[in-house]
């Protein structure tokens, strides 16, 4: 099993592209960035927590300009050999390295889950937006990703959100939300949610936790999963695998 991508290894904390065992999940992240890409249209954007830069990358081809930010030295240095397009700043999330007023997007997807201060985040962002500016978030629908719990399944995570928690967390930064809305299977992976007994989230899980190998039918499924096999609207948002929201400073 293959568990890196040159130069960058598979930590558990982000998805990377190029893993059969993790497409699942990486399709699942760049629906999004496909989902968000048109809202970056000429834009100067900040991707804060860009990871392994798959996704500034893909907001760049649409944007005049991205500014890739991470803390990780290795992942910054990945980023910038990887993705000449995207600007590779290496800084932190609590403080942002950027002027005031300096962007026009500030792209957040699939971070705000890992931060202890989000508010002040959140601050941040609003700080480094220009007037009218875009705020784009995603995150894991802590109704679904970590059912029944006050804490997070993931050791990862450290704060997780429901639709309203991350509508009122945006709302009280100072942003309008314009859309507020969640990542969904589309028919072929409800199908093969069938096939699997239900979830083939699930049954990732259950191969995880026991530390055996993949079942063949379970791999070819995970490996054949594209984007399209998503999709993103604002019906049953508290139904949702992951929670989208678009915000105007």
């Amino acid at each position: 099993m293959s568990t890196e991508t040159p130069g960058l290894p598979l930590t558990g904390e982000r998805t990377v592209p190029g893993i059969a065992e993790e497409n699942y999940w990486f399709r699942r992240h760049e629906v999004a960035y496909v989902h968000l890409a048109e809202r970056c249209a000429d834009a100067v954007v900040l991707e804060a927590g860009c990871g392994e830069g798959y996704g500034a990358d893909l907001l760049a081809a649409r944007a005049s300009f991205v500014v890739g930010l991470d803390y990780d030295a290795l992942t910054a240095s990945h980023v910038g050999k990887a993705y000449p397009d995207v600007r590779v700043v290496r800084g932190n999330l609590a403080g942002l390295p950027l002027r005031t007023g300096s962007v026009d997007v500030v792209a957040n997807l699939q971070v705000i889950e890992h931060l202890w201060d989000q508010e002040g985040f959140l601050a941040e962002c609003r700080r480094v937006l220009r007037p009218g500016g875009l705020l784009l978030v995603t995150t894991p629908n802590r109704i679904t990703f970590s059912p029944g719990r006050d804490t997070p399944l993931n050791p990862f995570h450290t704060r997780e959100l429901s639709a309203s928690e991350l509508d009122g967390l945006v709302r009280d930064a100072g942003f309008a939300v314009e859309f507020l809305g969640g990542v969904h299977h589309g028919p072929a992976l409800r199908e093969v949610d069938r096939r699997f007994g239900g979830s083939v989230v699930d049954a990732q899980v259950a191969v995880a936790m026991s530390g055996g190998g993949w079942p063949e039918d379970l791999l070819a499924a995970v490996a054949g999963v594209r984007v399209e096999d998503f999709e993103i609207h604002s019906d049953d948002v508290d139904a949702s695998l992951d929670l989208v929201v678009v915000a105007r400073a």
